[in-house]
């Protein structure tokens, strides 16, 4: 007679609870465009939601970006200008995926077929691989040094691109059989992890060694539902989080080394279904009370935060669910990414909490094309009226700086007055 042996993990028992009713964000208008987004994104101090508007492209940050300036001080009025403005594609852009090393290296992918890498800072395209998708872009994946690509596409291919080369390092046709989009997502082992459908139009997921695309490591069928499974991949735990658009649960499964390689964990179940999710990254996290993930669940007109923890008796810093995780002091600047270089993320430790950078701005450099200098002339000598061009730029310049550090210190007392105003309302109610 034999006896089922049950396998031993650490995250076995992690268990998801939905944040109480006032923890959640009401009244907002969640999108209702049919691109299959998860329509939210989230770090340690901002909320970030797509909502409905005419034409697209509105969305909202809540205080806890085409590239738009958030100020720490939260504002209370509308934002119309972005701090720089990024123009390449000629249709709809669906995805934006931040380099995770680089600094200011943001890829951009639309239904144009085209993945441009952009240097943020300048405003400057740094690539462009318009060659290689002859349909939509369904998803793209950096890994975790920020050399290679995971794409899928609508022609049912799975493609690993090295970007600065240009060139397709391996690809797989069908990874799932099914027409519906597919997903994809690098693990911390290297492999691929996918998600998709069959030709019978169940759910699927699978696992991928790039150097051996002919069979996969792990396939598992799922169930029959028309929503796209959204992985959510968490490289310190190496655990896996499957949330379906129009479902009503998060399934999470741990990737191993050991057979089956994909290890069902458990469901985080609810009544209502969702419209799209965000997930906190590990240092937002509350490491006192064993939370391992954070998710930002969208409703029609709200958004709930779900927790994932891992239950544990003592109250002392878990070293086993909290090794160290990338923080965001990039690794190399975007040139030096550009020119070939690669490196592993900066990490941070923890054990004493993460505490946000008070202040970190986007460094915009703007080049002039047009600006060919003239060639040098001698010198003459100039009265104070007859002041050189550069030095009248430096002035302007330092002016502009002035006026800037100027509105910025009137936004923030404008803001005070606008909080102060609110409570004394609230307080004669």
């Amino acid at each position: 007679m034999s006896r089922r042996v049950v396998r031993q993990s650490k995250f076995r028992h992690v268990f998801g609870q939905a944040a109480k009713a006032d923890q959640a964000y009401e009244d907002i208008r969640v999108s209702k465009v049919t691109w299959d987004s998860s329509f939210c994104a989230v770090n340690p101090k901002f909320l970030a939601i797509i909502v409905e508007a005419g034409g697209g492209g509105a969305f909202i940050v809540l205080p806890l970006a085409k590239v738009w300036q958030i100020p720490d001080y939260t504002p209370m009025r509308n934002i119309t200008e972005p701090i720089i403005t990024l123009e390449g594609h000629s249709k709809r852009v669906g995805i934006l995926s931040w380099h995770p090393t680089a600094r200011n290296v943001l890829l951009s992918a639309g239904g144009d077929n085209m993945i441009i890498i952009w240097n943020v800072g300048t405003g400057e395209v740094l690539l462009s691989l318009d060659d290689m998708h002859p349909d939509v872009i369904h998803s793209v994946c950096w890994n975790s040094n920020g050399s290679l690509l995971a794409t899928t596409c609508k022609d049912k291919t799975l493609r690993i691109i090295d970007p600065r080369k240009g060139q397709v390092v391996a690809e797989r046709f069908a990874a799932h059989e099914g027409m519906r989009p597919m997903r994809a997502v690098f693990t911390r082992q290297g492999h691929i992890f996918t998600t998709g459908f069959t030709r019978m139009s169940q759910r699927e997921l699978g696992l991928w060694d790039p150097n051996n695309f002919e069979e996969p490591v792990a396939l598992q069928e799922m169930d029959t539902s028309n929503g796209v499974l959204l992985p959510f991949y968490d490289p310190d735990s190496s655990i896996v989080y499957l949330c379906g658009k129009g479902d009503s649960s998060i399934r999470y499964f741990e990737i191993t080394d050991e057979p089956p390689f994909v290890h069902y964990l458990n469901t985080f179940s609810s009544k209502e279904p969702q419209r799209g999710m965000g997930f906190m990254p590990k240092r937002g996290l509350d490491v006192s009370k064993c939370e391992i993930a954070r998710f930002y669940k969208l409703h029609e007109r709200k958004c709930e935060p779900i927790i994932m923890t891992v239950p544990r008796k003592s109250d002392l810093f878990q070293d086993d669910l909290y090794p160290d995780t990338p923080g965001l002091e990039p690794a190399l600047e975007a040139d030096e990414w550009l020119s070939g270089q690669d490196a592993d993320p900066v990490l941070i430790s923890l054990r004493d909490g993460y505490v946000p950078p008070k202040h970190r701005e986007l460094r915009v450099t703007k080049r002039n094309i047009l600006d060919v200098r003239p060639p040098s002339v001698p010198r003459r000598s100039q009265s104070s009226s007859d002041a050189p061009l550069s030095h009248t730029l430096e002035t302007l310049l330092e002016e502009i700086k002035a006026l800037r550090e100027r509105v910025q210190a009137q936004e923030q007392r404008i803001t005070a007055l606008e909080n102060m105003l609110c409570e004394l309302v609230d307080g004669t109610d």
